[in-house]
């Protein structure tokens, strides 16, 4: 009896293994057309740079195009939304920033990052900065402190909205420096820097990559910066707490995700691509050179990180108060 059971579930198995075969195949061959990445923020922002970086290098090791869709609006949730609820084959992956983990605690998403995206790779890194027009007159936080002080309400563009980090950090500044501010949210990063550099809106707190080039030219002044530790692209702007707001510290990140469901074979093998991606140092240096710390890890290391911010910002948006309007 026991070798009739033994013989009946090695038929078992050899018949399952056959049946798995086509999958696996699938699978081995990925990809087999283009990938298309998905941006929930506007062309030249820095999501969008980081995604083409990567999309462009995966390209080539993939042997098929690797294209970028910005899908903008609602603070990223319409791209998320877009990404979480595509066919989980691998050909339609989400890169985007830690809205991800804030936007289901302030907007009304059908999107829970931690239950219906796979966290594949962090890819960066960066500080939020504050940026200021020269004709602003001030060159240091202390300045705008003292200049805020006398004009509560001072306006400040942000490439997101409401409960992004670049929202937070200033509502976060304004609570312990006892001042008032108001947000001129755009839909990403370069519209808001176009207006920042004409001087329609006279503070910005935006991502660093795309402010890099007006900083070196001169045409904004970066009072400070969010990170723990000055970021290697900006040794000369000190941040929030070497200028004295103590205990503020937000870095904004940048990860791959595929909506749940996505095949091992298929995550393990982007996770793969993209890790060899971040370790080319020519590679490494665009990044840098965007104002990008590249990172890179496991999946597991970037999964850790998606569920502490997301518990990071459910007290923040509490303590902050952030609600959408």
């Amino acid at each position: 009896m026991s070798a009739h059971r033994s013989g009946y579930g090695s038929v078992l198995a050899v018949f399952a293994l056959c049946l798995a075969q086509p999958a696996i195949a699938a699978d081995q061959a990925y990809p087999t057309k283009p990938i298309r990445f998905i941006v929930p923020f506007p062309a030249g922002g820095s999501t969008d740079v980081g995604a083409r970086l990567v999309g462009e290098r995966l390209s080539r090791s993939f042997g098929q195009t690797v294209y970028v869709e910005n899908r903008t609006g609602a603070n990223a949730t319409i791209g998320v939304e877009a990404a979480a609820k595509s066919a989980p084959d691998g050909y339609t992956i989400l890169v985007a920033t830690e809205a991800t983990t804030s936007n289901p605690y302030v907007y009304n998403t059908s999107v829970d990052p931690t239950k219906d995206l796979l966290p594949i790779i962090q890819l960066s890194r960066q500080p939020l900065v504050l940026a200021a027009h020269p004709s602003l007159g001030v060159k240091s936080l202390d300045e705008l402190i003292a200049l805020a002080k006398k004009q509560p309400g001072m306006r400040y563009a942000t490439g997101s909205g409401l409960g992004s980090q670049q929202h937070m950090v200033v509502q976060w500044f304004a609570r312990l420096a006892g001042l008032q501010f108001e947000q001129v949210p755009y839909r990403g990063g370069a519209p808001a820097i176009a207006d920042l550099i004409a001087g329609h809106v006279k503070l910005g707190s935006l991502g660093s990559t795309p402010l890099i080039p007006y900083y070196k030219t001169g045409e904004v002044r970066l009072l400070a910066q969010s990170s723990h530790e000055r970021s290697p692209s900006l040794p000369d702007v000190p941040t929030f707490e070497e200028a004295g707001i103590k205990g503020l510290v937000l870095e904004q990140w940048l990860g791959v995700f595929a909506p749940i469901g996505t095949p091992p074979p298929i995550t393990a093998r982007l996770h793969s691509e993209i890790a060899k991606a971040l370790a080319d140092r020519e590679l490494r240096k665009k990044f840098l050179d965007a104002g990008q710390e590249p990172v890179g890890g496991t999946a597991d290391q970037f999964a850790h990180l998606v569920h502490d911010d997301s518990l990071k910002f459910a007290r923040l948006v509490k303590e902050l108060n952030i609600k959408a309007e």
